[in-house]
């Protein structure tokens, strides 16, 4: 058996898969058409913190079969496996995970927003 390893290990493992992407980059990759913003966080958090506008809501135990393209569950904008996904949690760790495992669905442009919605707000981007 190998030595488990630690979240903080995991993460930095796993984010050595993609990069990651910025606030600004992503609102204007959004903006542009050429990312999904997906926000993964529960429900209490959006009640009190808001939305991103324009992104989609999935909540987290749903994310791989809403967005899998071959999917009998995926959302009309899961067309295919090119699809640019912004993943957006909290802070940006839960996001960092759920978009390693977006990339083992075989979508390759999957990323996740750096410092998560919490850094979207601080840095002045619109939120509902």
């Amino acid at each position: 058996m190998s030595e488990p390893t630690g979240i903080d290990a995991l993460l930095d493992r796993v984010r050595q898969g993609y990069e990651r992407i910025e606030p600004r980059a992503a609102y204007d990759a959004a903006a542009a058409g050429e990312a999904l913003l997906v926000d993964i966080r529960y429900a209490a958090l959006r009640e009190a913190d808001g939305l991103i506008p324009g992104a989609v809501v999935i909540e987290r135990n749903e994310l791989e079969w809403r967005l899998d393209p071959r999917g009998s569950h995926r959302i009309p904008e899961a067309t295919g496996h090119d699809l640019r996904v912004v993943v957006v949690c909290n802070e940006g760790y839960a996001s960092s995970l759920a978009a390693e495992s977006l990339h083992r669905l075989g979508l390759y442009r999957a990323t996740d927003l750096v410092g998560g919605f919490q850094a979207w707000r601080a840095a002045g981007l619109p939120v509902a």
